[in-house]
């Protein structure tokens, strides 16, 4: 009796919040009830097929790292070979010489403002579900910031990823040649892609130099922060502490290009 009650209740309570008004609008009930069966469908499909490629992305960090380790020389010294670390199901890292390279899939899927370039794009125009995506953020940290463990080190995005729901991409970063947004909509993120983006990405922050800080911004240190230093080397470290990190940075010794 108690079920049949609550059953009458829900078809009561769906038809009073279902129906159409006698200007024929939708009720607010029916468009809280299409966003979550459309739009908040969308966005868990995304999320999946993003982390999808995130994790075919760790396989090919893993490979790669594998490959470049048996192409070294064998004296080469042990802090120069490349060290592959899954950091859980939404970070990797990738050490390299002095370098680190933190590969991040935010848990979030995101449209683009109305400025962005990519509502330009033809693909984008014919259907804006296209433009949802998921972003995996590459960033470089000096190794010794993460074995020192300082927390104020500074680390520089380098290129992150945008899928959306048909596994389309383009790459926002230094020297990134998928980059595009006219080109989105026209090419599937598959491993070659992943392997061009991990490789330019290496390449740009074996390039990207840790410059001396200006005389004056270092001038001055705080007892707390000498004692830290002695302790563990805890003085704020970063490529471009002082100095603007421009697109322009770091010459390209193929052509010599900003």
């Amino acid at each position: 009796m108690c079920i049949q009650a609550n059953h009458l209740n829900k078809e009561l309570f769906l038809q009073e919040h279902t129906n159409m008004d006698k200007e024929g609008t939708v009720s607010p009930f029916e468009l809280i009830v299409q966003g979550l069966n459309e739009k908040s469908q969308l966005k868990a499909d995304v999320f999946d097929l993003c982390l999808d490629v995130f994790n075919q992305l760790k396989d090919v960090l893993s490979e790669i790292s594998n490959d470049l380790n048996d192409m070294l020389d064998e004296k080469c010294n042990r802090r120069v070979k490349l060290e592959y670390r899954d950091r859980g199901r939404f970070e990797a890292e990738l050490k390299f010489a002095d370098d680190v390279l933190i590969f991040s899939m935010h848990t979030d899927i995101f449209q683009f403002d109305r400025d962005h370039s990519i509502w330009k794009n033809q693909y984008v125009k014919e259907d804006s579900r296209n433009a949802y995506c998921g972003v995996i953020n590459v960033y470089n940290f000096l190794s010794d910031s993460m074995k020192y463990n300082r927390a104020g080190d500074w680390g520089y995005l380098v290129a992150r990823i945008f899928v959306n729901r048909n596994r389309h991409f383009f790459v926002e970063g230094k020297r990134q040649k998928k980059q595009l947004t006219a080109n989105f909509g026209k090419t599937t993120i598959e491993r070659e892609e992943l392997v061009a983006i991990i490789q330019t990405a290496i390449l740009y922050s074996l390039s990207f130099d840790l410059l001396v800080p200006p005389f004056d911004m270092v001038k001055v240190a705080s007892v707390d922060q000498i004692n830290a230093k002695i302790e563990s080397a805890k003085m704020r470290t970063g490529k471009r502490m002082g100095y603007a990190y421009n697109s322009d940075d770091v010459l390209n010794n193929e052509d010599y290009e900003k």
